[in-house]
């Protein structure tokens, strides 16, 4: 079975909803943010699959599709990447190779996880996420914890969920403090 990892930017009190400047899609240029793009790099070339939510979706297709001179690759990599994503308004993506999945989400990404392939990443898509987590289908999470508190904005985790217990995986500081926190599913049986 495929593995789904949550690959999330998020501030030190929880918010992943990007309300104020602290994230910027390609780094700040007054900041050395090398070996972030370094290991985005390499996380990426063991996923063959992108999932997103419409909003998300639309953001990145219209920040990154068209790109040019981006130093990061991260272009390139969501130009050739499969992605999937979750709507039932969209029925032209406009950006190849994405497939549309309407109908429940939930289904849709269980039958993800069964097919052939390598890991398959969420990333922003804070309603998807959210149920994707309510279901128990996230395997590892993948935090990367930038140095500000934002003070409001939806969570990582829905209200009122909990988990027992999370496996730490990797805790890594990067140069310009923000810090990489991975954490796997814990296995209760």
């Amino acid at each position: 079975m495929r593995t789904l990892v949550m690959t999330q930017n998020i501030t030190v009190d929880g918010s992943i909803e990007m309300l104020d400047d602290w994230f910027a899609p390609q780094g700040d240029e007054d900041v050395d943010n090398s070996d972030v793009v370094e290991w985005s790099q390499r996380a990426s070339a063991d996923a063959d699959a992108l999932l997103l939510g419409r909003r998300t979706f639309e953001d990145m297709r219209g920040y990154w599709r068209d790109l040019d001179d981006d130093p990061t690759g991260v272009s390139d990599y969501l130009n050739q990447v499969p992605k999937y994503v979750v709507s039932s308004t969209i029925t032209d993506p406009d950006w190849e190779p994405t497939t549309v999945l309407a109908g429940d989400p939930i289904d849709a990404v269980r039958r993800l996880k069964h097919a052939d392939g390598s890991d398959i990443v969420v990333t922003g898509s804070i309603s998807l996420s959210h149920a994707l987590i309510a279901a128990g289908l996230i395997d590892e999470y993948r935090l990367l914890v930038y140095p500000t508190v934002q003070g409001r904005g939806r969570r990582l985790f829905p209200d009122g969920f909990t988990l027992a217990q999370l496996d730490l995986l990797e805790a890594r500081a990067f140069i310009a403090g923000i810090t990489l926190l991975r954490y796997r599913q814990h296995d209760l049986r």
